[in-house]
Protein backbone atom coordinates (compact mmCIF):
# COMPACT_ATOMS: atom_id res chain seq x y z
CA UNK A 1 0.00 0.00 0.00
CA UNK A 2 1.37 3.40 -0.93
CA UNK A 3 1.88 6.12 1.63
CA UNK A 4 -0.89 8.23 0.11
CA UNK A 5 -3.44 5.40 0.30
CA UNK A 6 -2.37 4.51 3.82
CA UNK A 7 -2.64 8.17 4.86
CA UNK A 8 -6.11 8.49 3.30
CA UNK A 9 -7.25 5.33 5.09
CA UNK A 10 -5.90 6.52 8.44
CA UNK A 11 -7.58 9.90 7.92
CA UNK A 12 -10.92 8.25 7.06
CA UNK A 13 -10.68 5.93 10.09
CA UNK A 14 -9.96 8.85 12.42
CA UNK A 15 -12.91 10.84 11.00
CA UNK A 16 -15.21 7.85 11.53
CA UNK A 17 -14.02 7.42 15.12
CA UNK A 18 -14.62 11.13 15.82
CA UNK A 19 -18.13 10.90 14.41
CA UNK A 20 -18.96 7.90 16.61
CA UNK A 21 -17.47 9.58 19.68
CA UNK A 22 -19.47 12.75 19.02
CA UNK A 23 -22.72 10.76 18.73
CA UNK A 24 -21.94 8.93 21.97
CA UNK A 25 -21.11 12.17 23.79
CA UNK A 26 -24.38 13.74 22.66
CA UNK A 27 -26.55 10.94 24.03
CA UNK A 28 -26.09 12.28 27.53
CA UNK A 29 -25.81 8.78 28.93
CA UNK A 30 -24.10 8.46 32.28
CA UNK A 31 -20.47 7.53 32.47
CA UNK A 32 -19.36 9.72 29.61
CA UNK A 33 -15.78 10.87 29.98
CA UNK A 34 -14.49 14.22 28.77
CA UNK A 35 -12.74 14.29 25.41
CA UNK A 36 -9.82 16.24 26.81
CA UNK A 37 -8.22 15.76 30.17
CA UNK A 38 -4.78 17.16 30.85
CA UNK A 39 -2.83 16.70 34.02
CA UNK A 40 -0.13 19.16 35.00
CA UNK A 41 2.28 16.29 35.76
CA UNK A 42 1.82 14.89 32.25
CA UNK A 43 2.59 18.24 30.64
CA UNK A 44 5.60 18.70 32.90
CA UNK A 45 6.99 15.27 32.01
CA UNK A 46 6.60 15.88 28.27
CA UNK A 47 8.16 19.34 28.58
CA UNK A 48 11.07 17.90 30.55
CA UNK A 49 11.61 15.19 27.92
CA UNK A 50 11.62 17.82 25.17
CA UNK A 51 14.20 19.84 27.11
CA UNK A 52 16.39 16.73 27.61
CA UNK A 53 16.15 16.00 23.88
CA UNK A 54 17.05 19.61 23.07
CA UNK A 55 20.12 19.49 25.32
CA UNK A 56 21.18 16.08 23.96
CA UNK A 57 20.89 17.19 20.35
CA UNK A 58 22.77 20.40 21.08
CA UNK A 59 25.58 18.58 22.90
CA UNK A 60 25.90 15.51 20.67
CA UNK A 61 25.74 17.25 17.31
CA UNK A 62 28.49 19.78 18.01
CA UNK A 63 31.29 17.20 17.61
CA UNK A 64 29.76 15.95 14.37
CA UNK A 65 29.36 19.48 13.06
CA UNK A 66 33.01 20.33 13.69
CA UNK A 67 34.23 17.02 12.19
CA UNK A 68 32.11 17.42 9.06
CA UNK A 69 33.27 20.98 8.57
CA UNK A 70 36.95 20.08 9.00
CA UNK A 71 36.63 17.13 6.60
CA UNK A 72 34.88 19.25 3.98
CA UNK A 73 37.46 22.03 4.30
CA UNK A 74 40.37 19.56 4.08
CA UNK A 75 38.95 17.86 0.99
CA UNK A 76 38.22 21.15 -0.71
CA UNK A 77 41.70 22.42 0.24
CA UNK A 78 43.24 19.43 -1.57
CA UNK A 79 41.17 20.12 -4.68
CA UNK A 80 38.74 17.21 -4.19
CA UNK A 81 35.39 18.09 -5.74
CA UNK A 82 33.57 16.14 -3.05
CA UNK A 83 34.76 18.74 -0.52
CA UNK A 84 32.26 21.31 -1.79
CA UNK A 85 29.47 18.73 -1.82
CA UNK A 86 30.35 17.63 1.70
CA UNK A 87 30.20 21.27 2.78
CA UNK A 88 26.69 21.52 1.31
CA UNK A 89 25.68 18.37 3.17
CA UNK A 90 27.21 19.82 6.33
CA UNK A 91 25.29 23.08 5.98
CA UNK A 92 21.97 21.36 5.20
CA UNK A 93 22.44 18.89 8.06
CA UNK A 94 23.24 21.64 10.55
CA UNK A 95 20.18 23.62 9.41
CA UNK A 96 17.99 20.56 9.98
CA UNK A 97 19.53 19.96 13.41
CA UNK A 98 18.76 23.58 14.26
CA UNK A 99 15.16 23.09 13.19
CA UNK A 100 14.89 20.01 15.41
CA UNK A 101 16.39 21.88 18.37
CA UNK A 102 14.03 24.81 17.82
CA UNK A 103 11.04 22.46 17.73
CA UNK A 104 12.11 20.80 21.00
CA UNK A 105 12.59 24.20 22.62
CA UNK A 106 9.17 25.38 21.43
CA UNK A 107 7.49 22.26 22.81
CA UNK A 108 9.21 22.61 26.16
CA UNK A 109 8.55 26.35 26.41
CA UNK A 110 4.93 26.05 25.31
CA UNK A 111 4.18 23.33 27.85
CA UNK A 112 5.84 25.36 30.61
CA UNK A 113 3.69 28.35 29.57
CA UNK A 114 0.54 26.18 29.44
CA UNK A 115 1.14 24.87 32.95
CA UNK A 116 1.65 28.39 34.31
CA UNK A 117 -1.34 29.80 32.43
CA UNK A 118 -3.67 27.05 33.65
CA UNK A 119 -2.42 27.43 37.21
CA UNK A 120 -3.16 31.17 37.01
CA UNK A 121 -6.63 30.49 35.58
CA UNK A 122 -7.31 27.94 38.33
CA UNK A 123 -6.27 30.44 41.00
CA UNK A 124 -8.57 33.10 39.53
CA UNK A 125 -11.50 30.69 39.35
CA UNK A 126 -10.82 29.55 42.91
CA UNK A 127 -10.79 33.18 44.06
CA UNK A 128 -14.05 33.93 42.23
CA UNK A 129 -15.72 30.90 43.79
CA UNK A 130 -14.53 31.90 47.24
CA UNK A 131 -16.02 35.37 46.76
CA UNK A 132 -19.36 33.90 45.65
CA UNK A 133 -19.29 31.50 48.59
CA UNK A 134 -18.78 34.40 51.04
CA UNK A 135 -21.63 36.35 49.43
CA UNK A 136 -23.90 33.33 49.80
CA UNK A 137 -22.98 33.06 53.49
CA UNK A 138 -23.84 36.72 54.03
CA UNK A 139 -27.19 36.33 52.30
CA UNK A 140 -28.27 33.49 54.57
Amino acid sequence: MSFEKEWQQAHADAAAERAVAMRLNQTGGGGATPDLAVKRDDLGAIGADAHVLYEGVRRDTETVRVSNYEAAAALAGHQFTCGAQLMQVHERWYTQVGTLRDACAQISNHLDYSIAAHAKDDAEIRGDLMAVSKINELLK
